[in-house]
Order: structure tokens, then C-alpha cells, then sequence
């Protein structure tokens, strides 16, 4: 994932350079607000560390202006403590706040906080994680082992989640009942039929609006069940 880091104190935005890519991430540095807006004009950005106090064009300004177009999250990094620093920073669109000096680690970890949500809300696509996979307002993390259905998590229970897994892994395909059975209690189906019945019946009435007309997992008469690409 990319991460633009705005800071006109050169050695800070490279010492952040250097925690993130040690991390994985790909980094692009700005020194003010006006180049921060113009590297988020020609490059795919995830997130961006955004320092508070910068010549030409603040933090404050430059994130009034991004949020009229983007809505990627946006860590604000200011050398000031004050509390309003952080309520103007969060009510113009800020997604955290870390106050300088800072610890890396500290960073890091509110980094990857913004990332995770951001991707399991759907604000971006599937393939950005492999462990993230989303159909239409359905999203299951499967880092995290959760499931959340239009932004709200949905409690399933192991086995309705390794079914949800199987589907949403396979989109589009069709498990017969046998297979799902198989695949998921790992033995041969000897009448587990009515088994994995009841449990699609359960998963639909958590995912779907109407379970008797359901958005998600839909039955292939004769077959079996698959979830449709959307």
C-alpha cells in the first residue's frame, strides 16, 4: 500500500519513510500541503501522515482540500499538544492525531488501525489485501476472522464462517451440499446434507435482509449453493 507523509522537516518525513518501509509500505514524501495534493492528483494513495504546521499550505488547509475529493484516511502529526489543535483536526476531517515527538512504534501501529478499518468498511477494492475480500456491502476479513455487513460486524459462528470463507473465496462458483460438507468438516459427507442446510439457513438470516429472497447466498436448484459476483 502507498502512504504519502507530509512534513516540511525533511528528516522526520524520511525517519517515517524508513519505519514504513521496513514495514512493507510504499512511501511518497511531501514538504507542504500544496505538494501533498498534487502527489494525491497522480498517485494511488491509501493513506497520508499529514503534519499540522507547514509553509504554503497547512495541514489544516490541505486536508480541507483533500476531503473534498478523497476520502482516504488522514493521520495528523503536529509538534503542538493543545487539545483545540486536535478537535480542528478531527472535525475538518482528520482520522487520528499522534503529537510529536513521537514513538515509531506508536505510528506504526495507528497506521495500520486507519488501514484495517478503511479496507473492511469497503472504501477500497478487494484486491488491495488478499486477506480482505468484499461482495456488495459484505465484507470478511479474514486476517481478523470478522465479518461486518454495511459497516456493522456480523457475529457468525466457526463453522458459518468457514462456509461465508468458502463462498466468498469462490465467487461465482457452485459447491454442492456434499462439497461443503467436505470442505469444511474436513471428512466425507455421509448424510451431512441437512447439517449444511441449517447452517446456510443461519448465515442468510444474519447477512440477508430478506433471507427468503436472499443478496448473497443464492441456491442453484439441483447443484447446490454459490454467492454471486456483484
Amino acid at each position: 500500500m502507498n502512504i504519502l507523509i507530509c512534513d516540511d522537516d525533511k528528516e522526520i518525513a524520511e525517519a517515517i519513510s524508513i519505519y514504513l518501509k521496513h514495514e512493507g509500505y510504499t512511501t511518497l514524501l511531501a514538504y507542504n500541503g500544496v505538494q501533498a495534493v498534487k502527489l494525491l492528483e497522480s498517485n494511488d494513495i491509501h493513506l497520508i501522515i499529514m503534519d499540522v504546521m507547514m509553509p504554503e499550505m497547512d495541514g489544516i488547509r490541505a486536508t480541507v482540500e483533500i476531503r473534498r475529493e478523497h476520502n482516504i484516511p488522514v493521520i495528523m502529526l503536529s509538534a503542538k499538544s493543545e487539545d483545540t489543535d486536535k478537535i480542528i483536526g478531527l472535525n475538518i476531517g482528520a482520522d487520528d492525531y499522534i503529537t510529536k515527538p513521537f514513538n515509531p512504534l506508536e505510528l506504526i501501529a495507528r497506521v495500520k488501525s486507519q488501514l484495517r478499518r478503511y479496507t473492511k468498511l469497503g472504501s477500497r477494492p478487494q484486491q488491495d489485501d488478499q486477506d480482505i475480500f468484499q461482495i456488495g456491502g459484505l465484507v470478511l476479513d479474514d486476517k481478523d476472522k470478522t465479518v461486518a455487513l454495511d459497516g456493522e460486524e456480523v457475529h457468525l459462528t466457526p463453522i458459518e464462517y468457514k462456509i461465508l470463507l468458502l463462498f466468498v473465496r469462490n465467487k461465482g462458483r457452485v459447491f454442492s451440499i456434499d462439497e461443503i460438507y467436505e470442505r469444511v468438516w474436513g471428512e466425507e459427507s455421509f448424510g451431512g446434507g441437512s447439517t449444511v442446510t441449517v447452517h446456510i439457513r443461519r448465515i442468510r438470516e444474519k447477512i440477508e435482509i430478506d433471507p427468503k429472497n436472499p443478496k448473497y447466498i443464492k441456491v442453484v436448484w439441483g447443484l447446490g449453493y454459490k454467492i454471486d459476483k456483484q
